[in-house]
């Protein structure tokens, strides 16, 4: 089958397209107010995403609302050809200037067949070839209107958009549920070990029915009478068993990296001739924490037990307990220890900072291994669940790539 290749702008609405985000700030997220889209919302699979909301207010903020048809392009930095279509079931967004707008003619193209296009190896082929020789991806608004879309007809688009939309809104909602299920997580965690409402001897939360409360010197405030302070060194242990994956040329490995780090948390698939240097080898009861800045949040849960591996920009937490993992895991997600990673980061350079992982390890912490444990076993059901979300938007993902060349091509036909 032999598509048509059509430039982007003659599948747009005449004068609607290249248009270039609202030139404002992002402000605090309110139901009220109009949320913003940036870069940084968008996965790079064209996914929202709703962990990092904002607000944006404008007195012109009319001319950047998108319609249902529009898609964005981010235009610069690492994430340059990144898109987003635009769909009226995620409410009002208002796109930021580093993003251009494109509103597709329905007469012309099946719209949400570009936002899979944008996820095919031909248009990222174009944008890697656009981007040779930076450091920093740059595409303006009119070369994207020149970008080529190879276009089946009519009945093949459909099909594709109505197939791989069943596996996008699978994806979208393990996503929302592992938002739901993050935040319940966070909530318990705080309410423990920040509040110190744990559940005393009688079930009753701790602080408030009157349990002794003792100042502490190191921490700088009240803690639970008979709790320790220990740094993370005593309570987990910090992995640097490592392979050299080019000694296994034919091997495939599930290989986390930070800078390309999976927003659902999943790991990609690399030969080993393809991995040139030194990755730590992952277990099951492992918790990766990257030390790289701005990425401290970005904490990996593992599920697998063979070929895993990961960049060395992480430090490995080895626990020895499912129930200790599902606490160190929401150590890692705390706001206060993110905070001083952030603090402790040293390096030439805000993008090229790292924390000593050593440094990381003396984070203090208010301790007491039964409430912990129980932490954790109270906790099982929900992170196994969100684990497991993750792991399967991994296999969706990879059966929507697997056959989105097929669907394009006429592989897959409508009979």
């Amino acid at each position: 089958m032999s598509n048509d290749v059509v430039l982007l702008k003659n599948l747009c609405v005449d004068n609607e397209w290249g248009k270039y985000g609202i030139p404002a700030s992002a402000e605090d997220y309110h139901v009220e107010k109009t949320r913003y889209l940036r870069i940084t919302d968008i996965s790079d699979d064209g996914v929202l995403l709703d962990n990092d909301k904002k607000s944006v207010t404008s007195d012109d903020i009319e001319k950047y609302l998108l319609k249902e048809g529009d898609i964005v392009f981010a235009r610069t930095g690492n994430s340059t050809g990144r898109t987003y279509y635009h769909e009226a079931k995620n409410g009002e967004l208002a796109y930021a200037g580093f993003l251009i707008k494109y509103t597709l003619d329905k007469k012309k193209v099946n719209p949400k067949y570009l936002k899979f296009y944008t996820l095919s190896k031909e248009y990222k082929s174009w944008v890697k070839n656009l981007s040779v020789g930076s450091t920093r991806g740059n595409i303006n608004a009119q070369t994207f209107a020149n970008c080529p879309i190879s276009l089946p007809n009519e009945n093949q688009q459909d099909l594709l958009v109505d197939t791989l939309s069943l596996l996008i809104d699978k994806i979208e909602l393990n996503n929302r549920i592992n938002c739901v299920l993050e935040s319940m997580a966070k909530t318990l965690y705080d309410y423990w070990f920040v509040q110190f409402d744990f559940p005393n001897s009688e079930g009753d939360p701790y602080k408030t029915s009157g349990g002794k409360m003792v100042w502490n010197e190191e921490l700088k405030r009240e803690i639970p009478k008979g709790w320790n302070v220990k740094i993370l060194a005593d309570i987990t242990d910090v992995s640097n068993e490592s392979v050299y994956p080019m000694a296994f040329p034919d091997k495939e490995f599930k290989h986390y990296s930070i800078p390309t780090f999976d927003e659902s948390g999943t790991y990609g698939i690399e030969k080993g001739v393809d991995i040139k240097s030194n990755k730590f080898i992952v277990s099951k009861s492992d918790v990766l924490v990257s030390k790289l800045n701005p990425w401290f949040n970005r904490v990996v849960y593992s599920t697998e037990e063979n070929d895993l591996i990961c960049s060395t920009e992480f430090v490995v937490w080895r626990t020895n307990s499912i129930e200790m993992k599902n606490y160190m895991y929401m150590i890692a997600r705390d706001a206060s220890f993110i905070t001083s990673c952030t603090n402790s980061a040293t390096g030439t350079s805000n993008s090229h900072k790292r924390v000593n992982p050593s440094v990381m390890m003396k984070y203090k912490i208010a301790f007491n291994e039964d409430v912990a444990e129980l932490f954790g076993k109270k906790l099982g059901s929900t992170i196994k669940m969100y684990a497991n979300n993750q792991v399967e938007n991994k296999t969706l993902s990879d059966l929507r790539d697997w056959l989105l060349p097929m669907l394009m091509n006429g592989q897959v036909k409508v009979k």
